[in-house]
């Protein structure tokens, strides 16, 4: 292939199509500050999504801090060191301690078994991730946080459009967050989102966005400016237009890589949980000692042919130097995850990859 293929590619529709909403946005005079496009996105996502409250930002990272702001989290928070280092940052930026818990080795999730010995006096919080998408064990983080009065926030930023027993995987903990970046299966170009239980928590958020302001003379909390712009918000509702069939296609893209690769020697594939549990926005391998090369030596090979793939999550977030110090970033506290993120692979999905390049990539995968 002479084209570069990435990891991921934002699904864009037509041009065209979005002329209209630009127009709008130019005759109204309103670009930011909860216009029109941003109240319409709000609703549109709550009816999408089967969710009751949507707050909208400016991006993932700043709703992470301000979920945290907002249910007064403080000491120390139990997380998992297998994601983007976003996560742990937002803790950070609020003066809290990460508390790093290993992950399960099938979900690559935190593991419900590990959170209670990393309980102290000093908890208040659960941060767990839907790691590619795939749910966390919520029922059984959710009994651990009543067990000891906790507070559970779930990074979703991977999670959008996934659902449990038939509900909104969302609508678990007492927030969720999201983030519509360019490269998510949902994406406002940049963007995220919080996913609130009820009127009174979405006011608070919203206040905190807007700097902590209730009217123009009257502010009541240290807020931020995490507001999302009309342009972000049309743009996604354009996109909300497209959405089943960008999952639609991403679920076969991901149905033909496991039949390509289920007799792969040494090269094991994540998830395959079914359609309830996936959004399809990312596909890790595993590359296991037995294939012939090292996980990074297979990253090169696809390189050096213009593919793309991504070594998500490496290194591993307690690896890096603001967090490596911590007694719970020790390589001995987290086996699973430091094995993992020697092998795990992300190979190219989006709905515009064609099966000609998913057979192209798979062909330099089984070559030796």
């Amino acid at each position: 292939m002479n084209n570069p293929i990435f990891v991921t590619r934002p699904y864009l529709p037509p041009l065209e199509e979005f002329m209209p909403y630009l127009n709008k946005i130019w005759d109204s005079q309103i670009l930011t500050n909860s216009g029109q496009f941003h109240q319409q996105l709000e609703q549109a996502l709550c009816e999408y999504l089967g969710v009751n409250h949507i707050a909208l930002f400016t991006n993932g990272t700043i709703a992470l801090v301000t979920a945290l702001q907002a249910l007064r989290i403080t000491g120390e928070v139990i997380s998992t060191p297998y994601s983007f280092v976003a996560t742990t940052h937002a803790l950070l930026w609020n003066g809290i301690k990460p508390v790093f818990v290993d992950v399960d080795p099938h979900t690559l999730n935190l593991d419900p078994a590990k959170i209670e010995a990393a309980i102290t006096p000093k908890t208040t919080a659960i941060l767990p991730v839907h790691c590619y998408g795939y749910p966390c064990d919520v029922e059984a983080i959710q009994k651990i946080a009543d067990n000891y009065n906790l507070k559970v926030i779930y990074d979703a930023a991977h999670a959008f459009g996934v659902k449990i027993n038939e509900n909104s995987l969302l609508n678990y903990g007492d927030l969720s967050v999201l983030s519509f970046h360019a490269t998510k299966v949902f994406n406002t170009f940049e963007g995220g989102a919080i996913v609130c239980p009820d009127a009174k928590t979405k006011l608070r958020i919203d206040r905190l966005k807007n700097f902590g302001f209730v009217d123009e003379v009257t502010v009541v909390a240290t807020g931020i400016n995490g507001k999302m712009s009309e342009f972000n918000a049309a743009f996604g509702l354009l996109q909300l237009k497209y959405a089943d069939e960008a999952l639609s296609k991403r679920e076969k893209i991901d149905t033909l890589y496991r039949k390509l690769l289920q007799d792969v020697k040494g090269i094991s594939c994540l998830g395959g949980y079914g359609k309830q549990s996936s959004n399809y926005s990312y596909f890790p391998i595993m590359v296991e000692a037995d294939y012939p090369l090292s996980r990074n030596g297979l990253y090169d090979k696809l390189k050096e042919k213009n593919v793309f793939s991504r070594r998500y999550f490496y290194p591993l977030i307690s690896d890096f130097p603001m967090y490596k110090g911590l007694a719970s970033a020790n390589r001995s506290n987290l086996p699973v995850a430091t094995d993992v993120a020697s092998k795990i692979l992300c190979l190219p999905i989006y709905p515009a990859l064609t099966q000609d390049e998913q057979l192209f990539i798979v062909d330099l995968i089984k070559k030796k």
